[in-house]
Order: C-alpha cells, then sequence, then structure tokens
C-alpha cells in the first residue's frame, strides 16, 4: 500500500502542476500545442529525454534484456543514440519550418493527400504506444495493489488522459521535465544498491546463464536488427520530438537540447541495462519480465528507494503516454478536422476540439491494447509502423532536393501498407520484424518514382 500512495502522490502533483500550469500559459492553440514555441533549454532537454524514454522501455525492453541478456541489450538499444546523432543535423531544419506536425510539413512539399495519408498512419502508431503506455503503468498499479490488471490500467488511462486534456504542451513539458529528473535519479540510485546484492565470484559478467552471455544471445543478426531498427527509424522521425524542437526559441537551442537529449539517453540505457542485468540473478525465474524492474523495486530495495523507483518508472510511462497522445490528437485536429473539415474553425474551437480528440483517442488506445500478446509486440509494431510510413518521406523532405510528389505518397503508402501486411496479417514470417522490410523499402520506392516522375524540365536539363 505504501508504494501505491507513493505513486498516486506524484500522479497528483503532476495533475495539479499541470493545472497551474495550464490556467496561467495556455491561452490559444498554438500555447497547447508548441507551448508558445518559448520552451527554455533545461525544460526542453527534460521533455525530449522523458518524451522518448517510456514504458516501453522498462517493461518491453527490461524483458528483452532479461530473455537475452545485457549484451544483446546493447545491441538492442542502439538505435535511439544513432538517431539521436543524426538528429542533430534534422532538429535545425525541423525549427525553421515552424509547423505543428509532420503531416503539415508534407503538404508543402508532397500536397495535401500526403497530409491526410500520413495523419491515418501516425495516429494508428501512436494510439499503438499510448496503449503500450497504459499497459506498463496498469502493471505497476496491478503489482502494487493486487487489484485486477484490467481496472488497473482503466485508472493509468484515466489519470494519465486528465492530465494531457489539461494544458497540452505547457503541462507536458514541465511535467515531463519533472519525470526526467526523478527518472534519471531513480535508477541512478537503484544501480549501486540492486548491484552490491548480486555478490558472484569472478564478477555478475562471467556468471551470466548460458544463452544470455553473448551479444547474439541465440537471435541471427537479422532477428538482432529487427530488434533495434525500429527504434532508430521512429526517432529520426518522430513527431513527438520535431514537436519538442518546434518548441524552442530557435534554430540553435533545438540543436543544443539535442545533445543534452543524447547525454540524459545513454545514462538511461546503461542504468537499465545494469539494473536488469542485477535482475538476471536476483530473480533467475521472472513469471513476469515485463515487470523485472518493478519487482526489484518492491522485493530488493528498502522502501524509501524502491518508492523513488516506482515513482521512476511512473514518470517513464505518464511522460510518454502523454506526449504521444497530445501529438495524435494534435494530427487529427490541425490535419485532418480543421484542414479539410472545419476549414473555418477558430483558435477557440481548435482548442476545444483537440480536448476532446484527447479523450477519444485515449479510449481507443486501451481498446487496442486488448489485441496484442505483449507490450514488446505493440512497442515493436508501432515503432516500425511510424519508422517505415513516415521517416523515410520526412527524411527525403528536408534532405533530398529531387524527391516529388508522386515519390513522396508513394514512400508514406508502401510503408504503412507493409507493416500492417507483414506484422498483423503475416504475423512476422521466420521471426524477422517488419523494419527490415518495410523501410528499405519505402525508402526505394521513394528514390524510383522521384526518378521516373522529374519534372520535364529538370530530366531535359540534365540530358
Amino acid at each position: 500500500m505504501g508504494y501505491l500512495i507513493v505513486i498516486f502522490s506524484y500522479l497528483l502533483i503532476l495533475i495539479v502542476v499541470g493545472l497551474i500550469l495550464s490556467k496561467k500559459s495556455v491561452k490559444n492553440s498554438d500555447d497547447f500545442t508548441v507551448a508558445g514555441r518559448r520552451l527554455p533549454f533545461i525544460v526542453l532537454v527534460g521533455t525530449l529525454l522523458a518524451t522518448w524514454c517510456g514504458g516501453g522501455g522498462i517493461t518491453g525492453s527490461a524483458n528483452f534484456i532479461y530473455s537475452y541478456g545485457p549484451f544483446a541489450g546493447i545491441i538492442h538499444f542502439l538505435g535511439p543514440p544513432l538517431g539521436i546523432i543524426v538528429l542533430y543535423w534534422v532538429a535545425g531544419k525541423v525549427r525553421q519550418t515552424t509547423t505543428y506536425t509532420i503531416p503539415e510539413l508534407f503538404e508543402q512539399k508532397y500536397g495535401p493527400e500526403a497530409r491526410i495519408i500520413a495523419s491515418v498512419c501516425i495516429i494508428i502508431a501512436y494510439a499503438g504506444i499510448v496503449s503500450s503506455q497504459f499497459m506498463a503503468a496498469g502493471r505497476i498499479i496491478a503489482l502494487t495493489t493486487n487489484v485486477d490488471q484490467t481496472l488497473a490500467t482503466v485508472l493509468a488511462a484515466v489519470g494519465i488522459i486528465l492530465l494531457t486534456v489539461s494544458g497540452g504542451m505547457v503541462t507536458v513539458a514541465y511535467t515531463d521535465a519533472i519525470g526526467a529528473f526523478v527518472m534519471v535519479g531513480g535508477f541512478l540510485v537503484a544501480v549501486p544498491m540492486l548491484l552490491g546484492q548480486v555478490n558472484l565470484p569472478g564478477g555478475i559478467i562471467a556468471n551470466l546463464p548460458e544463452g544470455k552471455n553473448s551479444f547474439t544471445a541465440g537471435l541471427s543478426g537479422i532477428q538482432l536488427l529487427g530488434y533495434m531498427l525500429p527504434s532508430f527509424f521512429l526517432i529520426l522521425g518522430d513527431q513527438n520530438l520535431m514537436q519538442r524542437f518546434s518548441s524552442a526559441k530557435d534554430s540553435n537551442e533545438a540543436k543544443k537540447s539535442n545533445i543534452g537529449m543524447f547525454v540524459a539517453e545513454l545514462v538511461v540505457i546503461v542504468t537499465t541495462i545494469m539494473i536488469v542485468t542485477a535482475g538476471i540473478f536476483l530473480i533467475p525465474n521472472a513469471a513476469a519480465p515485463d515487470t523485472i524492474i518493478f519487482q526489484l523495486a518492491m522485493n530488493f530495495l528498502p522502501f524509501a528507494f524502491g518508492a523513488l523507483l516506482m515513482a521512476a518508472c511512473i514518470s517513464f510511462v505518464v511522460t510518454t503516454a502523454d506526449s504521444f497522445l497530445l501529438s495524435a490528437s494534435t494530427n487529427l485536429t490541425y490535419d485532418i478536422w480543421a484542414r479539410f473539415i472545419k476549414k473555418d474553425a477558430t483558435d477557440s474551437d481548435k482548442l476545444k476540439f483537440i480536448r476532446i480528440v484527447v479523450v477519444v483517442l485515449g479510449i481507443l488506445a486501451f481498446i487496442m491494447g486488448m489485441y496484442f500478446p505483449s507490450i514488446l509486440s505493440i512497442q515493436m509494431y508501432s515503432y516500425t509502423m511510424y519508422g517505415a510510413a513516415i521517416t523515410p518521406a520526412l527524411l527525403c523532405a528536408l534532405f533530398y532536393k529531387k524527391v516529388t510528389k508522386a515519390g513522396g505518397i508513394s514512400g508514406i503508402i508502401t510503408g504503412g501498407v507493409l507493416t500492417i501486411l507483414w506484422d498483423a496479417i503475416l504475423k512476422s514470417p521466420m521471426n524477422i520484424r517488419s523494419a527490415l522490410i518495410s523501410v528499405p523499402l519505402a525508402f526505394i520506392v521513394i528514390f524510383v518514382v522521384s526518378a521516373c516522375t522529374q519534372p520535364k524540365a529538370s530530366v531535359q536539363k540534365a540530358v
């Protein structure tokens, strides 16, 4: 019960802070969606980190590390740091566009059809990510209260939706920053305390069980890439991160915040791997690897430190869930409703509509989670759906001058359809993740179709 009190107290603090910020700072839809484009550096770094490091990392990815070991875990986690390095050049360009959403940017490059198609793909992908966060939060509540898993997930979903509705990006960004500090602090405190309890001759690495003591852990290179690439391609084009770069004061501030995110992300990755590795020895036969970090917090740490780690875990979940929920709601509001249905919508209309959409999409995300067997499965599907449908077209829009409208639209459709076909219909044949199929083909289609649809003047000039 003590852990439950700490968790709900933390959530209550976030909601109160959100309501205060909403009342003081949210005056229009620009404030709600991009915080008036005035977020300071430290808040920007905090919200970038908290947005990316979510419930998937402490449940789905923790499951992977526990099942395959820390070395394979390093491969699994390579995607985000590599993606953040590339993002350094992307961040400034995104801030210069002053758009609210990725589909809005797509319309400028590929036309209104691309905006609609991209919006649908993003909403589907982000609903899946929000669903995984609801499930992760539900696991924490169920573990600390012994209540039914479904009821716990409902309670988590209601709290997250309320926080998002309260103040949009202003609320999300500042509560994210709070969560990021709690998150990093909790994990840094937990590592030495947990590793200190694993007293083995020769050290932890030398005593890793068979199958968990190598970089491959029995997986093929293709299978390992299938676990690593989805997060790499997601982070390269993640609208959540792009909206935060757009919330910066200027392009230089956006680039600087990306560096801060890189350093903080490395800290989170290293501490997560170390904590779960300790769990391999302290809980050798865990029945639910998704909850290994929560089990360690409750059973192997003093209450004060265990409660801090649990608060850090809920920080991971809540900050990511509200960010993706807000982002998907922004798509539906700006890219579909206000753009094509109610073109004369006032700023007040948009603000009211986006809050309604947050609730509706939150309910849909909860329902979506009932159709996936695990958090890791929905995490991989959602990451790939976004990374294949959006990232290739986005990178080409920003850096490939010869990309055409037909090429961009073809790439978006190819990435989205192939991901659904491979994962949802064919059920990942040969245990190969769809990212290895859909992302490369999306790029190929963009290049080939663009080459075939170049304006005649450009073709004649080239000849």
